[in-house]
């Protein structure tokens, strides 16, 4: 069996939530405003969030790298 992930929405926010892992961390910004990452104290990729997920249907589709940030 492969690994889990645990995906969360909250349609009163609008928030959708997908995290890789559950290791402590921090969200940081992306270059995309709706966009957050998660990453862990070495910079490890552990998920990431997106704001007012509805209105991205009537926008472009979102499209946005997500990767280890190496110091």
């Amino acid at each position: 069996m492969g690994e889990r992930m645990k995906i969360w929405y909250d349609k009163e926010a609008d928030y959708l939530e997908v995290l890789f892992d559950t290791r402590e961390g921090y969200f940081q910004e992306t270059d995309n405003d709706a966009v957050m990452e998660k990453v862990d104290t070495e910079g490890n990729l552990v998920g990431f969030s997106v704001l007012n997920v509805s209105s991205l249907s009537q926008a472009q589709p979102l499209s946005i790298d997500l990767m280890k940030r190496t110091a």
